[in-house]
């Protein structure tokens, strides 16, 4: 007798959703191997990686491109937060399939911990289960960042008086998971700061539009929020797959059993930013890695990082950075959105910020 075909589906998504959280152990694996050969610093990513000493180190391809997307994130995500202190105002961040990101702790140990006024990361309960218990862990390091802490919901939750990580799966309808997870904790009024680090690009196109659209409505003016804080979104991933490298990329993930639904409506850097100007946000960019290694890192950096290892594979380095972007996007009060602080918030190129500086 042949099992019903539910099971057969469930155990096919299963499956799937299991090489989707690998995505993130190759992500946390290949910034560890960054961070031992010197192009990034970040003392928790151990803590949150079994047997973090003995992981091989990643390919110098690998390990330039990691420092890339980690170096272009976080000067966006320190801009967010400076226009916040320029305002007068707390800031919000969630991080959606946050996975093993670091970013919250290594903010709290940098200058701008007390301008954080609340921190999200969301993912699958199994990941956050796991994450939860590493922070618990004293040998981890991570509690003490936090303070007092509570867990919830049977361990894959947990809370702190800044910091929240909450279990979904975000391709669920967002008006049914995100009331009873966000509670009180989400303000409307504050400027909040979405991350999506190769998430969006795993969903179908109308799971992410909605996601998306759940946060636009959340900061719309409101008779109880007549004033909502700036939202701003930043995206990393892939994007025009459609070429012979493209196929590549996409034939190695079928391999794996990885899909990449959310990636076909952007076959080009300029279809981009539409993700965000589609939902009425103010303004919208993007660029790929290669553009950004390029022109938006300082030449001193660039020869820091040349002599750390020897890159022989140039062109495919340039080959790669050109299929990931970073594309970036903010919604700013429409009473004033042409002369507001926020539309300014995004990547210079060098010599701008030389100019500026």
């Amino acid at each position: 007798m042949h099992p019903p075909a539910s099971a057969n589906r469930s155990e096919r998504v299963h499956d799937s959703d299991a090489a989707i959280r690998q995505t993130d152990s190759d992500a946390a694996l290949a910034r560890l191997s960054a961070v031992r050969k010197g192009y990034l610093t970040d003392r928790f990513i151990s803590s949150l990686l079994p047997r973090a000493q003995l992981q091989p180190l990643r390919s110098p391809l690998i390990n330039t491109g990691t420092y890339v997307r980690s170096e272009a994130i976080d000067r966006l995500v320190e801009q967010w937060l400076e226009l916040s202190q320029s305002e007068g105002q707390f800031c919000q961040i969630v991080s959606l399939g946050a996975g093993s990101d670091t970013r919250f702790w290594r903010l709290m140990d940098g200058p701008w911990k007390e301008q954080i006024g609340a921190y999200f990361e969301l993912d699958f309960p199994d990941v956050t289960l796991k994450k939860a218990m590493a922070i618990r862990n004293p040998r981890s390091g991570l509690s003490t960042t936090l303070g007092h802490s509570e867990l919830d919901l049977g361990g894959q939750a947990l809370h702190s008086s800044r910091y929240h990580l909450l279990p979904c799966d975000l391709r669920n309808l967002p008006a049914d998971i995100f009331p009873g997870l966000f509670k009180d904790y989400l303000s409307p009024t504050l400027p909040t700061l979405l991350l999506f680090e190769c998430v969006l690009v795993y969903m179908s196109p109308e799971a992410s539009s909605m996601l998306i659209q759940w946060f636009v409505d959340f900061f719309s003016p409101s008779t109880h929020t007549p004033s909502p804080g700036a939202l701003g979104c930043t995206v990393y991933e892939m994007f025009g797959l459609e070429d012979a490298f493209g196929q590549v990329m996409m034939n190695n993930l079928r391999a794996r059993n990885v899909s990449l639904p959310g990636v076909k409506p952007y076959p080009s850097l300029e279809s981009l930013p539409s993700r965000f100007l589609r939902h009425g946000f103010t303004s919208a960019k993007a660029l790929t890695l290669r553009n950004i290694r390029s022109n938006y890192i300082e030449p001193s950096e660039l020869e820091r990082i040349s002599g750390l290892e020897m890159l022989d594979e140039v062109e495919e380095l340039n080959l790669v950075l050109e299929h990931y972007a970073i594309t970036w996007g903010v919604k700013a009060s429409s009473s004033a959105a042409s002369i507001s602080p926020w539309i300014e918030w995004g990547l210079r190129p060098v010599k701008q910020l030389a100019d500026i500086v």
